[in-house]
């Protein structure tokens, strides 16, 4: 990729923004705090995103109380933060290095965490409407950081001055191959059940998508917030 050829100095990754790190930090710590503090798996029931919660037959088939309006919004954002190993947490915040700190240098620290959220909630509901009525819980940042790999690839390669290269269009032949790659890769895993199965789905490939839907169509939204305004036209 573009953006990994200078070779004169520490790569992108390796000088990652503060937010990014601290990012990584806050999935980490989540982990550690769901490993040692809440091993037990009813932690991954509440927090985790079960489909089934959203179900009107919810109470009947499980003889559970879905909860409040909040309880319910919760896992949208939390299971986000949860991990089914080590393992797991690894791959997601090795992934997350090439492509965050290029979103994060450009939409800035708040920007980039909304977006990030964003592109979370956004793999959840797709993974919602797939998997309406599911008991299994989905866990795990991959559609978050598929949301920043899609608005990474828009940005690359990154601006090597101060001028702000535009946003690579949605229907340019780069971004369309890698969606198009993308979207294989993760209809092999769902048809496969490459990396999912059993009660808890660690790589929810629809989940996957959505996300990356969320942040190949949102980039530019998001870019113009983030765009520095400039000086005023001068005054006839």
């Amino acid at each position: 990729m573009a953006f990994l050829r200078d070779t004169s100095g520490p790569q992108p990754f390796l000088r990652a923004p503060a937010v990014v790190l601290w990012l990584i930090l806050a999935l980490v710590g989540a982990h550690a705090l769901r490993v040692f503090e809440f091993p037990d798996l009813k932690w991954i029931a509440i927090y985790g995103f079960v489909p089934a919660r959203y179900s009107s037959t919810y109470l009947a088939q499980y003889g559970a109380n879905p909860g409040s309006f909040l309880d319910q919004a919760l896992p949208f954002v939390t299971y986000i933060f949860l991990h089914g190993s080590w393992t797991h947490l690894a791959i997601n915040c090795i992934w997350m290095l090439p492509f965050g700190p290029v979103v994060a240098r450009r939409f800035g620290p708040l920007l980039f965490l909304v977006f990030f959220l964003v592109c979370g909630i956004a793999g959840a509901a797709a993974h919602l409407v797939c998997n309406w009525g599911s008991p299994a819980p989905v866990i795990g940042a991959s559609a978050a950081v598929s949301g920043l790999m899609a608005a990474a690839f828009r940005m690359l390669p990154p601006d090597r001055d101060s001028t702000r290269r535009p946003l690579e269009p949605i229907f340019s032949t780069r971004i369309i191959i890698w969606t198009v790659l993308w979207i294989v890769v993760n209809v092999i895993a769902g048809v496969t059940g490459l990396g999912t199965g059993g009660g808890v789905q660690l790589v929810a490939w629809q989940a996957h998508i959505g996300g990356y839907a969320a942040g190949l169509f949102l980039a530019g939204s998001v870019d113009m917030l983030a765009r520095p305004r400039g000086p005023s036209p001068p005054q006839a």
